[in-house]
Formats: C-alpha cells, structure tokens, sequence
C-alpha cells in the first residue's frame, strides 16, 4: 500500500500528461491510502478543469462517479487531532498549503510516525520535498 496525495489520483481520473506514469505505479500496488478529504480535493480541481474547458460536463460527471466508487477501495486517514497536530507541526517547518500540510499529515499517521515505512505518491513538487524531508520514498 501506498499513501496517495489528490495531484496523483487526478490522473487515474482524467486523462494528463501523466496519466500513463500514474496508472504504471497504481498497477503495481493497486492499494490506496489517502486523506479523508482527498475527494473534495479531487473533485474541486476537477471542477476547476471543467471550469478551464479542459474538462466537458460529461467528463466531470464520470469523474465524480469514479471518485464515489474508488473510495470505498481506499483506506482513509480520517480527521483526528493526530493529523491536525502534525500539519500545525509541517506548516511550520515546511512551505506548504494547509491542505497539502493535511494530506502530509494523514500520511504520517498512516505510516503510524514513521514515514519510511511507506511510499508517497505525489506530483506536487512542494508536497513530495516535504514528504522527502520528513523521509517517506517519494513517487511522482
């Protein structure tokens, strides 16, 4: 299993230019762990695609469904004062975005506090320096 940050599971939803990458390291352990809130990330950049004209109406509605069903398969890191304090403690000492600090706290919680015994999935350069420094094995 490895932890999935929101910028990696877009692609498995919509075709990118990393899409073929993000599927190839999905393939190869097809188990997910992620951040409660994953989905709402997920579905607001989608929207924000659909926004663009990158995305058709159509498009976003198959995503959103996709989204649905893929949860029930994830394992999520629920909210818990676990995960806010380590983002209050990440914000701090890293530059992140509050959300990105909550998905890298979720994961740190999901490696039970000890980040190298799981990968992290990231395409947010920020987010997997973050994730580097805190020593998970960072894919992206």
């Amino acid at each position: 299993m490895r932890y999935w940050d929101s910028s990696a599971i877009i692609p498995l939803l919509v075709a990118e230019s990393s899409s073929v990458r993000v599927r190839e390291i999905h393939s190869a352990d097809p188990a997910i762990a992620t951040w409660w809130g994953t989905p709402v990330e997920c579905v607001s950049a989608l929207a924000r695609l659909e926004r663009d004209g990158a995305l058709t109406p159509a498009g976003l509605s198959r995503s959103i469904t996709r989204i649905r069903h893929a949860v029930a398969s994830w394992t999520e890191v629920g909210p818990s004062d676990d995960v806010r304090e380590q983002a209050i403690r990440l914000l701090r000492v890293h530059q992140l975005r509050a959300a990105d600090a909550i998905q890298l706290a979720a994961a740190i919680v999901a490696a039970e506090f000890k980040p190298s015994t799981l990968e992290l999935v990231t395409l947010d350069r920020n987010q997997g320096a973050a994730a580097d420094k805190e020593g998970f094995r960072v894919i992206g």
